[in-house]
């Protein structure tokens, strides 16, 4: 069966062609397994419900008739305001007018939120564009810049809410800067999402070719029921295609977690565990609750342009398990910087089992991917990350910083792996920062620094212990076997490139007196150097040698000290330093190379001479990467088969003369 939807019409229709439906939520009223919901251009001011779930091979579809035609906003236009003071402007509307939900007496919380000045999960939009929400109204009658915000000249269009009690009315104050908000586009959000189903389990959707925007979501934290504009709430199979998704006040697409009973933003409210003890609560009460392979996950988000949402462009915990995310551009998230803390970035996962991350370019982002947590068979390849390390000059200062860290291409956080990191290109200043273990890099090209090595693993105890352990899962499962700390170490580094490229005097100076910290090591020096001081397999496994059904008495630290690390056919141009048992690495003092894109029709190319200078290297496969120590688990793709390297960024294959990077020759 075939719905159609046209906002247009007068009058509302039984859903044919010749009568459709007005709103998309009628049609996702009936529409069962195996229909299709054709939404014609135009403005759909409404928050779906998708009611019933499709089948693995009969999918309800949600299509645009014309590709980004058909417009799902969270957002209201008011033409109703009145001049207040100077360039502020007031609007009254009515409580009832929001419903149940009240984006402007609603705060945005949850756990590891980490903001001073609270603000609400509604928004004001000048001509498409967010406004800076303010906590006085003297603010928004002289504001001033809001330095952190990677957008600073827009940052004195600012608001203020309020609520008249005795007209039981919300009150907004808006600065335009001099225009008229009744003869432009102004709208303010009012809904939580766009595209959500109420249910758990609305299974198999695809929403295809759609353009989402404003919606007053909440703060998504691991802990929580994580809300997005789009999301399946708990179910598996979706399909999320060819959108483009942008402005919500935190995360555009949520794959995540469900809301639990009893552990839901359970440390916000209960300060006597810690967050990372919840958080291990949640994995093991959804595994109670029937979370596996079989019931959640296994979504597809590809081919989407995402950009301009508060905290991430996709977020997800447990519900993101055995998903694909390809073909993706995500960027500008959390450039307005008023959302600070933990769970940010273009794509912020925990649990990713078995996530393929690929083909994708994240720039202009907070950082790029965080991975977080319990990411084993997760595999990010041949992705594009650039300017995602406060690339605002005017940022280049500790206050700018506070509370998001200096930002990457690709954080990697407490993780025992299999993680394997191939054929990208990170030329941030910070390429990667990386506190965990059990990581493979394959043929990538770094421009930047790897960070935070050896860091980031114990809680922020002074006087007690308090290391982080982690979720260790049966080999393609969400089973759980076990806990562990990291012990760092278990890395690999093949095929890489490494190019040192300048690093600005304002960022130095800003991690100078950093360099101490227990969560990162602020280095901004490109390659394996961090590495330096770690063992190689042959010396690791030397200090087990004698111990075999040794007593109680004996000293067990090398249970607990760094694993080793592996290297090959690495090469280094500009400076770029190995670390001290590499050998065999390709170090060229001679030429300095140039690292560079560039913009062609919309596509960014990489501008590059390195290549004219490589050696041949041997052809890289999961035979040679070995197991993650952890979960003694393989680097291999999903159905357990083995990872050939023969495959560049570009889709070309690597024949004959196989040179480092993600480049064929």
């Amino acid at each position: 069966m075939v719905y159609y939807v046209d906002g247009s019409v007068k009058v509302n229709g039984d859903g044919s062609s010749e009568k459709p439906f007005r709103r998309i939520n009628e049609a996702a009223a009936v529409a069962m397994s195996g229909d299709e919901v054709i939404v014609r251009p135009g403005i759909y001011r409404e928050d779906v419900n998708p009611i019933n779930a499709g089948k693995e091979k009969a999918r309800i579809v949600y299509r645009s008739e014309k590709p980004l035609a058909a417009v799902i906003t969270g957002a209201d236009v008011f033409t109703t305001w009145e001049p207040y003071q100077g360039d502020t402007w007031k609007l009254t509307v009515p409580n009832s007018y929001f419903g149940s939900y009240n984006p402007y007496t609603t705060y945005v919380s949850g756990d590891w939120l980490n903001i001073t000045v609270p603000v609400h999960t509604g928004e004001v939009f000048l001509n498409g564009k967010s406004l800076y929400e303010r906590d006085t109204l003297d603010k928004v009658l002289d504001p001033d810049f809001y330095e952190p915000s990677w957008d600073r000249e827009f940052t004195k269009h600012t608001w203020y809410t309020e609520q008249d009690a005795e007209k039981d009315e919300t009150v907004i104050y808006a600065n335009f800067q001099g225009k008229d908000p009744n003869k432009e586009l102004v709208e303010i959000n009012v809904r939580p999402h766009c595209f959500w189903p109420v249910a758990e389990h609305v299974d198999h959707i695809t929403l295809d070719g759609f353009t989402v925007t404003k919606a007053a979501t909440q703060w998504a934290p691991p802990t929580a029921l994580q809300e997005g504009m789009i999301g399946p709430h708990w179910s598996k199979g979706w399909i999320i295609e060819n959108c483009e998704i942008s402005h919500s006040k935190c995360s555009g697409i949520s794959l995540g977690k469900y809301r639990q009973q009893g552990n839901d933003n359970k440390w916000l409210h209960y300060k006597y565990k810690d967050g990372a003890q919840t958080q291990r609560d949640c994995s093991l009460i959804a595994q109670l609750d029937g979370w596996s392979k079989e019931t959640i996950g296994s979504h597809i988000v590809r081919n989407c342009d995402i950009h301009d949402c508060g905290q991430t462009g996709i977020v997800g915990n447990l519900g993101c398990v055995f998903s694909l995310i390809e073909n993706n551009h995500i960027h500008h998230i959390n450039n307005k910087r008023n959302l600070a803390g933990a769970e940010i970035g273009g794509i912020k996962l925990h649990a990713a089992i078995d996530v393929i991350i690929r083909n994708n370019h994240f720039h202009d982002c907070t950082r790029g991917i965080w991975l977080d947590w319990q990411c084993q068979g997760t595999r990010v390849s041949s992705n594009l990350f650039h300017d995602n390390c406060l690339s605002r000059e005017h940022l280049l200062k500790p206050e700018c910083a506070e509370g998001l860290g200096l930002g990457e291409d690709l954080w990697i956080e407490i993780a025992h792996g299999p993680t394997l990191v191939d054929n990208n290109v990170m030329l941030s200043e910070r390429s990667v920062r990386l506190a965990a273990q059990g990581v493979a890099f394959v043929h990538n090209l770094f421009g930047g620094a790897i960070t935070g090595v050896g860091r980031g693993v114990n809680n922020g105890s002074v006087q007690y212990a308090s290391p982080r352990y982690t979720p260790i899962h049966k080999q393609h499962s969400t089973a759980i076997t076990g806990f562990m700390t990291v012990l760092h170490g278990d890395v690999r580094f093949y095929n890489n490139v490494f190019v040192q490229q300048e690093v600005r005097q304002g960022l130095e100076d800003l991690c100078a007196p950093l360099r101490n910290d227990e969560w990162d090591s602020f280095n901004l020096e490109c390659g394996t150097i961090p590495y330096s001081g770690y063992m190689k397999q042959a010396d690791w496994e030397k200090c087990f040698e004698g111990y075999c059904g040794e007593g109680a008495d004996k000293p067990r630290d090398r249970y607990y000290m760094p694993l080793p690390v592996w290297t090959g056919g690495n090469a280094y141009f500009n400076g770029a330093k190995t670390c001290d048992i590499e050998e065999g690495a390709y170090v060229d003092t001679e030429h300095k190379v140039e690292v560079s894109l560039k913009e062609e029709n919309g596509q960014y190319v990489v501008v590059s001479d390195y290549m004219k200078y490589l050696p041949k290297v041997s052809l890289c496969a999961t035979e040679q990467l070995g197991e993650a120590f952890e979960p003694e688990e393989r680097f291999e793709n999903p159905d357990g088969s083995d990872i050939v390297f023969d495959t560049d960024i570009y889709g070309k294959k690597r024949v004959d003369n196989i040179l480092a990077g993600p480049v064929a020759g």
